[in-house]
Protein backbone atom coordinates (compact mmCIF):
# COMPACT_ATOMS: atom_id res chain seq x y z
CA UNK A 1 0.00 0.00 0.00
CA UNK A 2 1.40 3.40 -1.02
CA UNK A 3 0.67 6.06 1.58
CA UNK A 4 -0.19 9.62 0.72
CA UNK A 5 1.72 12.43 2.40
CA UNK A 6 -1.27 13.05 4.72
CA UNK A 7 -1.48 9.38 5.66
CA UNK A 8 2.23 9.20 6.40
CA UNK A 9 1.70 11.87 9.05
CA UNK A 10 -1.52 10.34 10.41
CA UNK A 11 -2.34 7.46 12.74
CA UNK A 12 -3.44 4.22 11.13
CA UNK A 13 -6.38 2.21 12.39
CA UNK A 14 -4.67 -1.17 12.21
CA UNK A 15 -7.47 -3.35 13.54
CA UNK A 16 -11.01 -3.59 14.87
CA UNK A 17 -11.91 -5.95 17.71
CA UNK A 18 -15.34 -6.50 19.28
CA UNK A 19 -16.86 -8.55 22.09
CA UNK A 20 -19.91 -8.69 24.35
CA UNK A 21 -19.80 -8.82 28.14
CA UNK A 22 -22.61 -8.36 30.70
CA UNK A 23 -24.84 -5.94 28.79
CA UNK A 24 -21.94 -4.10 27.18
CA UNK A 25 -20.56 -4.25 23.65
CA UNK A 26 -16.92 -3.14 23.44
CA UNK A 27 -15.34 -2.09 20.16
CA UNK A 28 -11.58 -1.52 20.23
CA UNK A 29 -9.65 0.23 17.46
CA UNK A 30 -5.94 -0.56 17.47
CA UNK A 31 -3.93 2.49 16.39
CA UNK A 32 -0.40 3.25 15.29
CA UNK A 33 -0.38 6.42 17.40
CA UNK A 34 -2.47 8.65 19.67
CA UNK A 35 -5.53 10.39 18.22
CA UNK A 36 -8.20 12.93 19.07
CA UNK A 37 -11.79 11.81 18.59
CA UNK A 38 -15.42 12.81 19.09
CA UNK A 39 -18.39 10.52 19.62
CA UNK A 40 -22.02 11.44 18.99
CA UNK A 41 -25.38 9.88 18.13
CA UNK A 42 -27.70 10.36 15.16
CA UNK A 43 -31.40 9.51 15.00
CA UNK A 44 -33.76 8.15 12.32
CA UNK A 45 -32.13 5.71 11.84
CA UNK A 46 -30.17 5.40 15.05
CA UNK A 47 -26.38 5.49 14.61
CA UNK A 48 -23.29 6.01 16.75
CA UNK A 49 -20.62 8.06 15.00
CA UNK A 50 -16.92 8.37 15.89
CA UNK A 51 -14.90 11.07 14.14
CA UNK A 52 -11.15 10.53 14.45
CA UNK A 53 -8.81 13.38 13.56
CA UNK A 54 -5.71 12.82 11.47
CA UNK A 55 -6.31 9.09 10.98
CA UNK A 56 -6.99 6.57 8.25
CA UNK A 57 -8.02 2.92 8.00
CA UNK A 58 -5.14 0.62 7.10
CA UNK A 59 -5.76 -1.78 4.24
CA UNK A 60 -5.36 -4.82 6.48
CA UNK A 61 -7.83 -3.57 9.10
CA UNK A 62 -10.75 -5.94 8.53
CA UNK A 63 -14.04 -5.49 10.36
CA UNK A 64 -15.02 -7.91 13.15
CA UNK A 65 -18.00 -10.23 13.30
CA UNK A 66 -21.07 -8.46 14.66
CA UNK A 67 -22.85 -11.63 15.75
CA UNK A 68 -24.92 -11.25 18.95
CA UNK A 69 -24.11 -7.54 19.15
CA UNK A 70 -26.52 -4.58 18.78
CA UNK A 71 -24.45 -3.32 15.82
CA UNK A 72 -25.98 -4.04 12.42
CA UNK A 73 -22.99 -2.81 10.39
CA UNK A 74 -19.80 -0.76 10.64
CA UNK A 75 -18.91 1.75 7.93
CA UNK A 76 -15.78 3.86 7.56
CA UNK A 77 -15.04 6.82 5.31
CA UNK A 78 -12.56 9.63 4.89
CA UNK A 79 -13.50 12.85 6.61
CA UNK A 80 -12.19 16.30 5.70
CA UNK A 81 -9.25 14.77 3.79
CA UNK A 82 -7.30 14.18 7.03
CA UNK A 83 -9.66 12.28 9.27
CA UNK A 84 -11.68 9.08 9.51
CA UNK A 85 -15.36 8.68 10.28
CA UNK A 86 -16.57 5.39 11.75
CA UNK A 87 -20.34 4.87 11.66
CA UNK A 88 -22.03 2.17 13.71
CA UNK A 89 -25.47 1.34 12.32
CA UNK A 90 -27.39 0.04 15.32
CA UNK A 91 -30.23 -2.42 15.75
CA UNK A 92 -31.22 -0.74 19.02
CA UNK A 93 -30.36 2.35 21.02
CA UNK A 94 -27.47 2.14 23.49
CA UNK A 95 -25.64 4.34 25.96
CA UNK A 96 -22.30 5.02 24.23
CA UNK A 97 -19.08 6.17 25.86
CA UNK A 98 -15.47 6.21 24.74
CA UNK A 99 -11.94 6.66 26.00
CA UNK A 100 -8.40 6.47 24.67
CA UNK A 101 -5.57 4.30 25.96
CA UNK A 102 -1.98 5.25 25.26
CA UNK A 103 0.53 2.60 24.24
CA UNK A 104 1.76 0.79 27.32
CA UNK A 105 3.44 -2.51 28.25
CA UNK A 106 3.80 -3.62 24.62
CA UNK A 107 0.23 -2.73 23.65
CA UNK A 108 -0.51 -0.11 20.95
CA UNK A 109 -2.54 3.05 21.29
CA UNK A 110 -6.23 2.16 21.38
CA UNK A 111 -9.60 3.84 21.07
CA UNK A 112 -12.27 2.05 23.10
CA UNK A 113 -15.99 2.42 22.37
CA UNK A 114 -18.41 1.00 24.95
CA UNK A 115 -22.06 0.52 23.96
CA UNK A 116 -24.09 -0.21 27.08
CA UNK A 117 -27.49 -1.81 26.58
CA UNK A 118 -30.15 0.67 27.72
CA UNK A 119 -32.32 -2.16 28.94
CA UNK A 120 -29.53 -4.01 30.73
CA UNK A 121 -30.96 -5.58 33.91
CA UNK A 122 -29.81 -4.20 37.22
CA UNK A 123 -28.60 -6.57 39.89
CA UNK A 124 -31.17 -6.79 42.65
CA UNK A 125 -29.57 -6.64 46.06
CA UNK A 126 -30.76 -8.42 49.17
CA UNK A 127 -33.88 -6.95 50.72
CA UNK A 128 -33.76 -5.81 54.34
CA UNK A 129 -35.77 -8.44 56.16
CA UNK A 130 -37.70 -6.17 58.50
CA UNK A 131 -40.20 -3.96 56.65
CA UNK A 132 -40.08 -1.35 59.39
CA UNK A 133 -36.51 -0.55 58.32
CA UNK A 134 -37.43 0.45 54.78
CA UNK A 135 -37.04 4.15 55.60
CA UNK A 136 -33.38 3.59 56.47
CA UNK A 137 -30.95 3.57 53.57
CA UNK A 138 -28.34 0.92 52.82
CA UNK A 139 -24.62 1.50 53.26
CA UNK A 140 -23.31 1.42 49.69
CA UNK A 141 -19.96 -0.24 48.99
CA UNK A 142 -18.48 -0.07 45.49
CA UNK A 143 -16.32 -3.16 44.97
CA UNK A 144 -13.70 -2.63 42.29
CA UNK A 145 -11.99 -5.66 40.71
CA UNK A 146 -8.65 -4.34 39.45
CA UNK A 147 -7.48 -4.60 35.84
CA UNK A 148 -9.57 -6.63 33.35
CA UNK A 149 -9.85 -7.21 29.61
CA UNK A 150 -6.68 -6.22 27.81
CA UNK A 151 -5.01 -5.36 31.11
CA UNK A 152 -4.36 -8.72 32.84
CA UNK A 153 -2.54 -7.15 35.78
CA UNK A 154 0.26 -9.21 37.21
CA UNK A 155 0.76 -12.80 36.07
CA UNK A 156 1.73 -15.50 38.55
CA UNK A 157 2.89 -19.10 38.19
CA UNK A 158 0.95 -21.32 35.77
CA UNK A 159 -0.47 -18.22 33.99
CA UNK A 160 -2.50 -17.14 37.01
CA UNK A 161 -3.89 -13.75 35.99
CA UNK A 162 -4.48 -11.09 38.61
CA UNK A 163 -7.58 -9.86 36.76
CA UNK A 164 -9.24 -13.29 37.18
CA UNK A 165 -8.29 -13.72 40.83
CA UNK A 166 -9.56 -10.32 41.91
CA UNK A 167 -12.80 -10.59 39.92
CA UNK A 168 -13.60 -13.85 41.74
CA UNK A 169 -12.83 -12.29 45.13
CA UNK A 170 -14.81 -9.15 44.26
CA UNK A 171 -17.88 -11.13 43.20
CA UNK A 172 -17.79 -13.11 46.45
CA UNK A 173 -17.28 -9.93 48.47
CA UNK A 174 -20.28 -8.33 46.74
CA UNK A 175 -22.35 -11.43 47.47
CA UNK A 176 -21.44 -11.28 51.16
CA UNK A 177 -22.24 -7.57 51.35
CA UNK A 178 -25.60 -7.97 49.61
CA UNK A 179 -26.57 -10.80 51.96
CA UNK A 180 -26.19 -8.51 54.99
CA UNK A 181 -29.24 -6.39 55.89
CA UNK A 182 -28.46 -2.70 55.58
CA UNK A 183 -25.62 -3.10 53.06
CA UNK A 184 -25.55 -2.91 49.28
CA UNK A 185 -22.64 -3.74 46.95
CA UNK A 186 -22.12 -2.43 43.44
CA UNK A 187 -19.38 -3.89 41.22
CA UNK A 188 -17.37 -1.44 39.11
CA UNK A 189 -16.89 -4.24 36.57
CA UNK A 190 -18.83 -7.48 36.44
CA UNK A 191 -16.84 -9.28 33.76
CA UNK A 192 -13.52 -9.47 31.96
CA UNK A 193 -13.25 -5.99 30.50
CA UNK A 194 -11.11 -2.95 31.21
CA UNK A 195 -12.38 0.15 33.02
CA UNK A 196 -10.12 3.23 33.26
CA UNK A 197 -8.92 4.13 36.74
CA UNK A 198 -10.62 7.51 36.86
CA UNK A 199 -13.86 5.99 35.57
CA UNK A 200 -13.78 3.52 38.46
CA UNK A 201 -13.24 6.28 41.00
CA UNK A 202 -15.92 8.52 39.51
CA UNK A 203 -18.34 5.59 39.36
CA UNK A 204 -18.13 5.35 43.16
CA UNK A 205 -19.05 9.03 43.43
CA UNK A 206 -21.96 8.58 41.02
CA UNK A 207 -23.25 5.75 43.20
CA UNK A 208 -22.95 7.99 46.29
CA UNK A 209 -20.88 5.24 47.83
CA UNK A 210 -20.01 5.15 51.52
CA UNK A 211 -16.87 3.16 50.68
CA UNK A 212 -14.81 2.25 47.62
CA UNK A 213 -12.78 -0.96 47.85
CA UNK A 214 -10.35 -1.82 45.03
CA UNK A 215 -9.23 -5.47 45.08
CA UNK A 216 -5.79 -6.48 43.77
CA UNK A 217 -3.23 -9.30 43.96
CA UNK A 218 -0.07 -7.66 42.76
CA UNK A 219 3.51 -8.68 42.10
CA UNK A 220 6.86 -7.41 43.28
CA UNK A 221 10.30 -7.67 41.70
CA UNK A 222 11.41 -9.84 44.62
CA UNK A 223 9.62 -13.23 44.58
CA UNK A 224 9.92 -13.67 48.34
CA UNK A 225 7.76 -10.60 49.01
CA UNK A 226 4.61 -11.82 50.74
CA UNK A 227 1.59 -10.77 52.72
CA UNK A 228 -1.71 -8.94 52.34
CA UNK A 229 -1.80 -5.15 52.49
CA UNK A 230 -4.25 -2.27 52.63
CA UNK A 231 -3.51 1.12 51.10
CA UNK A 232 -5.11 4.52 51.48
CA UNK A 233 -4.28 7.71 49.59
CA UNK A 234 -1.21 9.70 50.54
CA UNK A 235 -0.73 13.42 49.96
CA UNK A 236 2.96 13.41 50.74
CA UNK A 237 4.14 10.36 48.84
CA UNK A 238 4.28 6.63 49.39
CA UNK A 239 4.93 5.26 52.86
CA UNK A 240 7.33 2.50 51.81
CA UNK A 241 9.36 1.22 48.89
CA UNK A 242 6.68 -1.37 48.10
CA UNK A 243 3.92 1.24 48.24
CA UNK A 244 5.83 3.47 45.79
CA UNK A 245 6.44 0.56 43.42
CA UNK A 246 2.85 -0.67 43.43
CA UNK A 247 1.36 2.81 43.05
CA UNK A 248 3.54 3.56 40.03
CA UNK A 249 2.66 0.18 38.51
CA UNK A 250 -1.11 0.57 38.99
CA UNK A 251 -1.12 4.15 37.74
CA UNK A 252 0.37 3.03 34.42
CA UNK A 253 -2.89 1.27 33.57
CA UNK A 254 -3.99 4.54 31.99
CA UNK A 255 -2.64 8.06 31.84
CA UNK A 256 -5.73 9.84 33.10
CA UNK A 257 -5.46 11.40 36.51
CA UNK A 258 -6.35 14.27 38.74
CA UNK A 259 -9.17 14.80 41.15
CA UNK A 260 -12.77 15.46 40.17
CA UNK A 261 -13.90 18.75 41.70
CA UNK A 262 -16.49 18.65 44.43
CA UNK A 263 -19.49 20.76 43.46
CA UNK A 264 -18.88 23.93 45.47
CA UNK A 265 -21.35 26.36 43.94
CA UNK A 266 -20.12 29.86 43.22
CA UNK A 267 -17.29 29.91 45.74
CA UNK A 268 -14.01 31.47 44.66
CA UNK A 269 -11.17 29.22 43.44
CA UNK A 270 -9.20 29.86 46.65
CA UNK A 271 -12.14 28.87 48.85
CA UNK A 272 -12.81 25.83 46.67
CA UNK A 273 -9.19 24.77 47.04
CA UNK A 274 -9.32 25.03 50.84
CA UNK A 275 -12.63 23.15 51.04
CA UNK A 276 -11.47 20.36 48.74
CA UNK A 277 -8.32 20.03 50.86
CA UNK A 278 -10.45 19.68 54.00
CA UNK A 279 -12.73 17.18 52.26
CA UNK A 280 -9.73 15.13 51.22
CA UNK A 281 -8.11 15.13 54.64
CA UNK A 282 -11.32 13.92 56.27
CA UNK A 283 -11.82 11.31 53.53
CA UNK A 284 -8.26 10.01 53.86
CA UNK A 285 -8.64 9.72 57.63
CA UNK A 286 -11.83 7.68 57.16
CA UNK A 287 -10.00 5.55 54.60
CA UNK A 288 -7.21 4.88 57.08
CA UNK A 289 -9.75 3.97 59.75
CA UNK A 290 -11.73 1.46 57.67
CA UNK A 291 -8.47 0.14 56.23
CA UNK A 292 -7.31 -0.69 59.75
CA UNK A 293 -10.41 -2.80 60.36
CA UNK A 294 -9.96 -4.66 57.07
CA UNK A 295 -6.24 -5.24 57.64
CA UNK A 296 -6.87 -6.67 61.12
CA UNK A 297 -9.56 -8.98 59.77
CA UNK A 298 -7.40 -10.25 56.88
CA UNK A 299 -4.61 -10.95 59.34
CA UNK A 300 -6.69 -13.79 60.79
CA UNK A 301 -6.24 -15.89 57.63
CA UNK A 302 -3.20 -14.46 55.87
CA UNK A 303 0.25 -13.10 56.59
CA UNK A 304 0.42 -9.30 56.52
CA UNK A 305 3.07 -7.48 54.53
CA UNK A 306 2.87 -4.55 56.97
CA UNK A 307 1.07 -4.25 60.29
CA UNK A 308 -0.38 -0.86 59.37
CA UNK A 309 -2.36 0.69 56.55
CA UNK A 310 0.09 2.04 54.00
CA UNK A 311 -0.34 5.15 51.90
CA UNK A 312 0.50 5.86 48.27
CA UNK A 313 -0.69 8.01 45.38
CA UNK A 314 -3.00 5.53 43.66
CA UNK A 315 -5.13 7.36 41.09
CA UNK A 316 -8.10 5.11 41.79
CA UNK A 317 -8.18 6.30 45.43
CA UNK A 318 -8.29 10.03 44.63
CA UNK A 319 -11.91 10.72 45.46
CA UNK A 320 -12.48 13.87 47.53
CA UNK A 321 -15.59 12.58 49.27
CA UNK A 322 -15.66 8.75 49.17
CA UNK A 323 -13.43 6.87 51.65
CA UNK A 324 -11.34 4.59 49.44
CA UNK A 325 -8.99 1.70 50.09
CA UNK A 326 -6.93 -0.58 47.88
CA UNK A 327 -6.63 -4.14 49.19
CA UNK A 328 -3.72 -6.30 48.10
CA UNK A 329 -4.91 -9.83 48.85
CA UNK A 330 -1.40 -11.22 48.48
CA UNK A 331 1.57 -11.29 46.12
CA UNK A 332 0.79 -13.29 43.00
CA UNK A 333 4.55 -13.32 42.34
CA UNK A 334 5.09 -15.39 45.50
CA UNK A 335 4.65 -19.10 44.61
CA UNK A 336 3.08 -19.99 47.94
CA UNK A 337 0.60 -17.12 47.95
CA UNK A 338 -0.20 -17.65 44.26
CA UNK A 339 -1.12 -21.26 45.02
CA UNK A 340 -3.59 -20.10 47.68
CA UNK A 341 -5.02 -17.31 45.53
CA UNK A 342 -5.70 -19.84 42.77
CA UNK A 343 -8.16 -21.75 44.97
CA UNK A 344 -11.86 -20.93 45.29
CA UNK A 345 -11.77 -21.79 49.00
CA UNK A 346 -9.12 -19.19 49.84
CA UNK A 347 -10.76 -16.55 47.67
CA UNK A 348 -14.01 -17.03 49.59
CA UNK A 349 -12.15 -16.83 52.91
CA UNK A 350 -10.40 -13.65 51.83
CA UNK A 351 -13.67 -12.05 50.68
CA UNK A 352 -15.26 -13.05 53.98
CA UNK A 353 -12.51 -11.41 56.04
CA UNK A 354 -12.59 -8.22 53.97
CA UNK A 355 -16.34 -8.05 54.52
CA UNK A 356 -15.97 -8.68 58.26
CA UNK A 357 -13.61 -5.71 58.52
CA UNK A 358 -15.98 -3.49 56.54
CA UNK A 359 -19.00 -4.56 58.60
CA UNK A 360 -17.22 -4.07 61.92
CA UNK A 361 -16.09 -0.59 60.90
CA UNK A 362 -19.58 0.53 59.89
CA UNK A 363 -21.19 -0.94 62.99
CA UNK A 364 -18.71 1.04 65.10
CA UNK A 365 -19.14 4.25 63.07
CA UNK A 366 -22.41 3.99 61.11
CA UNK A 367 -23.33 6.82 58.71
CA UNK A 368 -26.28 8.87 59.92
CA UNK A 369 -29.61 7.82 58.40
CA UNK A 370 -28.59 4.25 57.61
CA UNK A 371 -30.22 1.00 58.67
CA UNK A 372 -27.07 0.14 60.64
CA UNK A 373 -27.28 3.41 62.59
CA UNK A 374 -30.95 2.69 63.30
CA UNK A 375 -30.10 -0.78 64.56
CA UNK A 376 -27.44 0.65 66.89
CA UNK A 377 -29.94 3.15 68.26
CA UNK A 378 -32.23 0.35 69.43
CA UNK A 379 -33.89 -0.92 66.29
CA UNK A 380 -35.09 -4.48 65.81
CA UNK A 381 -32.50 -7.18 66.36
CA UNK A 382 -32.11 -10.92 66.00
CA UNK A 383 -31.86 -13.36 68.87
CA UNK A 384 -30.91 -17.05 68.49
CA UNK A 385 -32.36 -19.34 71.18
CA UNK A 386 -29.68 -21.03 73.31
CA UNK A 387 -29.94 -23.99 75.69
CA UNK A 388 -31.85 -23.00 78.85
CA UNK A 389 -33.52 -19.94 77.35
CA UNK A 390 -37.16 -19.22 78.10
CA UNK A 391 -39.37 -16.65 76.44
CA UNK A 392 -39.92 -14.79 79.71
CA UNK A 393 -36.16 -14.51 80.37
CA UNK A 394 -35.56 -13.26 76.82
CA UNK A 395 -38.31 -10.65 77.24
CA UNK A 396 -36.82 -9.50 80.55
CA UNK A 397 -33.33 -9.29 79.08
CA UNK A 398 -34.57 -7.01 76.29
CA UNK A 399 -36.96 -5.00 78.47
CA UNK A 400 -40.03 -6.01 76.50
CA UNK A 401 -43.17 -8.03 77.18
CA UNK A 402 -43.60 -11.70 76.32
CA UNK A 403 -46.79 -10.90 74.43
CA UNK A 404 -44.94 -8.34 72.27
CA UNK A 405 -42.34 -10.95 71.25
CA UNK A 406 -45.06 -13.52 70.52
CA UNK A 407 -47.04 -11.08 68.39
CA UNK A 408 -44.00 -9.81 66.53
CA UNK A 409 -42.89 -13.35 65.60
CA UNK A 410 -46.31 -14.88 65.07
CA UNK A 411 -45.89 -17.34 67.95
CA UNK A 412 -49.03 -19.13 69.21
CA UNK A 413 -47.46 -20.13 72.53
CA UNK A 414 -44.39 -19.61 74.71
CA UNK A 415 -42.80 -22.79 73.36
CA UNK A 416 -39.38 -22.20 71.73
CA UNK A 417 -36.53 -24.45 70.56
CA UNK A 418 -32.73 -24.23 70.62
CA UNK A 419 -31.40 -22.60 67.43
CA UNK A 420 -34.66 -20.83 66.67
CA UNK A 421 -34.20 -17.20 65.52
CA UNK A 422 -36.48 -14.52 66.97
CA UNK A 423 -36.87 -10.90 65.96
CA UNK A 424 -36.79 -8.62 69.00
CA UNK A 425 -38.74 -5.41 68.33
CA UNK A 426 -37.39 -2.07 69.45
CA UNK A 427 -38.49 -1.32 72.99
Amino acid sequence: MVLTVAQAQAAAVDGFRLWREDGNTRLVLDLSGPVEHRLFELKNPYRVVIDIDNAYRAGAASLPSLSKSPIRSIRTAKRNQAGLRVVLDMNSEVMPRSFSLRSNAGKPDRLVIDLLDEAAPTVKTAEILNTSSNSQRDIIVVVDAGHGGEDPGSIGPKNLYEKDVVLAISRELARRINAEPGFKAVLSRQGDYFVPLVTRRDFAREQRADLFVSIHADAFHKPHARGASVFALSFSGASSETARFLAAKENQADLLGGMTDVVLGDKSPDVQSVLVDLFMKATVQSSLDVGGYVLKSMGRIAALHKDRVEQAGFVVLKSPDVPSILVETGFISNPGEAKRLATAAFRKKMAGQIFTGIKNYFYDTPPVGTYVAWRKQGGDRDYVIATGDTLSEIAKKHNISVSAIRAYNGLKSDKIRVGQRLRIPAS
